[in-house]
């Protein structure tokens, strides 16, 4: 029998920067991920679908010396909060575990890739604000007929 005390599937029910999966599908993703990178797979905790809830995420870091880390469905999952994730990051490096995002098939194991995280989640929104002052300008731009 293995050492390895498993990673803990993270999932949600409510859209997460306009991701909108259904949690099977998450799961299905989870699942897989942990199988191509031969993580041993604990089954799945759902977060509630409260805007800006994370209750579920700080129950399973508060036992993080528990497990081996956490896959989670998309690093888009994370706390809006800089200050947040940097929490939970400090919790997980300090642990010595790992998080995964299965969607993007990242693994956070280091400063290095809190980094290469942080630097998508920014530029992924900045992607959206240009995107939405995009659509204005077309609005208040375009001509009328």
């Amino acid at each position: 029998m293995s050492n390895s005390l498993g990673y803990r599937g993270y999932n949600g029910s409510r859209p997460y920067s306009g991701l909108d999966f259904p949690q099977n599908v998450q799961n299905f993703l989870i699942r897989s991920y942990c199988q191509k990178h031969q993580l041993p797979y604990l089954l799945s905790v759902s977060e509630y679908k409260m805007p800006g809830c994370y209750m579920i995420l700080e129950e399973v870091l508060s036992a993080i010396t528990t497990i081996d880390g956490i896959v989670l469905f998309s690093i888009f999952m994370l706390p809006g909060s800089v200050t947040a994730r940097r929490r939970m990051y400090d919790t997980i490096l300090k642990s010595g575990r790992s998080v995964h995002a299965a969607l993007e098939d990242i693994s956070i194991k280091s400063e290095a890739d809190v980094a290469l995280v942080e630097d998508i989640l920014r530029l992924n929104k900045i992607a959206l604000t240009d995107q939405k002052a995009e659509g204005m300008k077309e609005f208040f731009l375009s001509p009328v007929l």
